[in-house]
């Protein structure tokens, strides 16, 4: 049985992805290393936590001495770890430097010292920037992020692709399109809709909601990623996208019409700063190399992460009033 280290697994996407591995490949068992910052919740892998292939390794990635705690017959490593939320580094782009940089550079000196047989970096469509009205990102478009959070992950991305070409780390990077789906923290545009919706408060739209994003389901990204290690030509990058690319204010509208709610609870805000415009994701690549193409119907995808969040009310309440964060505090008191 293979060992995949999967940083960053208390997320949305890692937690998806590592259900998604749990569930469809008996050759693989799993390590999830988190650091279970404000986004990172155990909760997210509860239905695996007895699964005799997974443990859990509470550690900071941007912390060298975590490193010696792992075991050896690690196989694969998949760097999920990142912080994420564009708002957020426009206030602090520090953090983003420490872990999505800093923390990406340890786990590569750390494959280099084991011998891994593959490092994938889960990157973002955002390295690319932006794009007008036409064209998609390939595997080729210059880098050219716009905001910290997408400086950091270009950064990680150049760091990988020099510890490939340096030390011969066999690496892969992964650059997908916007996610959605279950156990996304409600920050984001699609969960912080449905709840604001449910309880009747107003959703904020950034400028006139005629921004542009490609969205995939979780699990077809997941899905995606495993395609990658078992048949991800070593130094090469693959867009990952979901094809379906929609307005934010249509993306909302569609919610509150699944949710009978008015239109009216749209408020339009500010635009937030080096906002871009439009992201669309060229993965003729990883369609035509690898045989990956994307299975979840957006409208019925959509659908479903509506309903599974209508069904956890408990989970959301418990991020909303911080119940989540008493795991971690537990790690620190012992």
């Amino acid at each position: 049985m293979e060992t995949i280290l999967v940083t960053g697994g208390a997320g949305f996407i890692g937690s998806n992805f590592i259900r998604f591995v749990l569930s469809n490949f008996k050759e693989y068992q799993v390590i999830n290393l988190d650091f279970l910052t404000y986004a990172g919740n155990l909760s997210n892998l509860k239905d695996v936590e007895t699964d005799k292939k997974y443990k859990f390794i509470f550690g900071d990635i941007s912390d060298k001495k975590i490193f010696e705690r792992l075991p050896k017959n690690i196989d694969y490593i998949i760097n999920f770890a990142a912080e994420s939320h564009v708002d957020r580094s426009i206030q602090e782009a520090g953090i983003f430097l420490k872990t999505n940089v800093l923390g990406t550079l340890n786990l590569l000196e750390h494959a280099r010292s084991i011998s891994i047989k593959k490092f994938i970096q889960v990157s973002t469509d955002e390295v690319y920037g932006s794009l007008d009205e036409t064209g998609k990102f390939s595997e080729t478009t210059n880098l050219s992020p716009n905001n910290p959070y997408s400086a950091s992950k270009a950064s990680a991305d150049l760091f990988v692709n020099s510890y490939h070409k340096t030390h011969e780390v066999p690496a892969n990077i992964t650059r997908c399109s916007n996610n959605y789906g279950p156990y996304q923290f409600p920050e984001k545009l699609i969960p912080l809709t449905i709840m604001r919706a449910l309880n009747d408060q107003e959703i904020p739209v950034y400028g006139d909601g005629t921004n542009i994003r490609d969205w995939i389901h979780v699990e077809d990204h997941a899905r995606g990623i495993m395609t990658v290690l078992q048949k991800g030509k070593i130094g090469e990058i693959y867009n990952i996208g979901g094809g379906n690319e929609i307005q934010n204010i249509n993306l909302v509208k569609s919610i509150l019409s699944q949710l009978n709610k008015p239109f009216d609870l749209i408020s339009f805000v500010e635009d937030r700063k080096g906002h871009d415009k439009r992201y669309a994701i060229d993965f003729r690549k990883i369609h035509e190399k690898l045989s990956w193409s994307p299975k979840i119907d957006f409208k019925k995808g959509l659908e479903n992460t509506v309903q599974w969040y209508k069904n956890n009310i408990d989970w959301i309440r418990n991020i909303q009033d911080g119940s989540y964060l008493k795991i971690r505090e537990q790690f620190f008191k012992g």
